[in-house]
């Protein structure tokens, strides 16, 4: 690969003219360029200067047509600036070069003014240990100390140094090295993860936040499946989501056994991400069963259970996402009601197909009717073949039943016609019990199929039911 000619473009060319001027060594470093090695598209550009990253970011902002802004970080020695070219809005990241020493109790660094070699020590992993210099006399040279351009052709991630001090210098690196080894499809090389497990327990001092970031792009791999299980390889798994753990393994009574639901889970999660990049679609698969292991039972005659799972997982949920730091908003109530209602399509499939049952389930999904379908389908994972097609031909007549009924009745998201005010109005009540229960009155016999979807008729059904409980409508 050409490396010059793939870096020659106005951006590059700017700071290395810039960098010139101001004689200071200058390279584009890290992730931009492995992921240019790899011919992966990115916009994020990091790049270290011998010397002042901050006073080289500000003199590039200085020429740049509509001066930009430079968003400087004294704390860590960084400034950033937003630049358009090529089509591309770039995000670049300006450093001066350093080398770092840790204490044991922090990832926070000490941090030192250093050499480019001493800056290529610092880096995680050798494939974001390379860099390409921007100077004129060396514009495209690839300096690369510890060979990552051959780790990325052998697809293999290692540190470029001792791993131990690697990982126990900044335990977030573990979390790293199996979102890198997941997102690009890599192998981790044995002395690599065996000083993850070495180390796992360093994870402890890493905040909530930065480990959810990486589970998150674990989340969002091609493959997550491949995250979790290494995950679970090391021992990091136990301590970063137990409940995730306590999936695994297949408890027997006899002849009687239930399946290993951590497999089943990775199953469900990949298919579903085989489907759809939807992160939070991914995380109702992942937490689907979470409840399992707590509502598993064991009888004589019918053998392992886990009555009620659905509704246990949809409330494990919210204590989930409020101790993974993940948003408390619409994300967790989606997921919640994915987990609580992913059952439903299934129970539909196994009884007669009833409009009723049909309508409640479009009423109750709402806008999510499809994700739900989908996790459902992504939830047959049987090994038994006849059982798999014919639970994917029941929910497809359970998706046709829905196509006919949202066409003729409009379920989904629906209002009930006549409102609690308007009851109120009419028969001359202050808000009470009486009302909610007429609101509902009516609902349920939409659903149900009593009366059409329509005010007229709710009317008629409301006057009804009012008289049996002695209210008189008003004029």
């Amino acid at each position: 690969m050409n490396l010059k000619e793939k870096i020659n473009i106005d951006i590059f060319k700017l700071i290395g003219n810039v960098a010139d001027s101001m004689n200071l060594e200058t390279y584009v470093v890290g992730g931009y360029v492995r992921d240019l090695i790899m011919q992966r598209p990115s916009t994020d550009i990091d790049i270290v200067t011998i010397g002042s990253g901050i006073e080289l970011a500000k003199a590039i902002a200085d020429i740049i047509p509509h001066k930009k802004k430079v968003s400087v970080f004294k704390n860590f020695g960084t400034a950033m600036i937003h630049y358009q070219s090529e089509n591309r809005d770039w995000q670049v990241e300006f450093v001066g070069a350093r080398k770092e020493s840790y204490r044991r109790d922090s990832r926070k660094p000490i941090v030192e003014d250093g050499t480019l070699e001493d800056d290529q020590n610092r880096r995680d992993f050798t494939i974001n240990a390379m860099a390409i210099s921007l100077n004129e006399a060396t514009f495209g040279n690839l300096i690369d100390p510890f060979d990552g351009l051959f780790d990325i052709k052998r697809h293999i991630i290692r540190t470029p140094l001792d791993p131990d001090v690697t990982f126990s210098d900044d335990p977030l690196r573990m979390m790293r090295c199996i979102r890198f080894a997941t997102q690009l499809d890599f192998s981790i090389m044995p002395e690599t993860f065996d000083a993850i497990e070495r180390n796992k327990e360093r994870i402890r001092i890493i905040s909530q936040e930065r480990i959810t970031e990486e589970i998150n792009k674990i989340m969002l791999s091609r493959f997550p499946s491949k995250g979790w299980q290494l995950l679970d390889r090391c021992g990091l798994l136990q301590i970063i989501f137990p409940e995730v753990t306590a999936l695994k393994g297949v408890e027997s009574v006899g002849e009687r056994s239930h399946k290993d639901n951590f497999k089943h889970t990775m199953e469900v999660l990949d298919n579903v991400a085989k489907e759809s990049s939807d992160l939070w679609l991914r995380w109702a698969a992942l937490l689907h069963d979470i409840a399992k292991p707590v509502c598993k039972r064991f009888d004589e005659k019918t053998g392992f259970s886990f009555h009620g799972h659905e509704v246990k997982g949809s409330r494990m949920a919210e204590k989930i996402f409020r101790r993974m730091k993940l948003p408390m908003t619409d994300p967790m109530k989606y997921v919640q009601k994915l987990i609580f209602l992913h059952l439903r399509p299934i129970a539909l499939v196994e009884d007669e197909v009833t409009d009723s049952a049909v309508r409640r389930l479009l009423f109750e999904a709402g806008d999510d009717i499809d994700d739900l379908m989908l996790l459902c389908h992504s939830d047959i994972t049987s090994k038994n073949m006849f059982k798999k097609a014919k639970y994917i031909e029941n929910l497809r007549l359970v998706k046709q039943k829905m196509i006919e009924i949202e066409e003729k009745d409009r379920i989904r998201n629906f209002k009930v016609p006549v409102s609690g005010e308007e009851i109120m109005q009419m028969y001359g009540l202050d808000p009470c019990k009486t009302v909610g229960i007429l609101k509902d009155k009516i609902k349920d016999s939409i659903l149900d199929g009593v009366i059409p979807n329509d005010k007229a008729a709710a009317l008629e059904l409301l006057d009804a039911e009012a008289q049996k409980l002695g209210l008189q409508r008003r004029d």
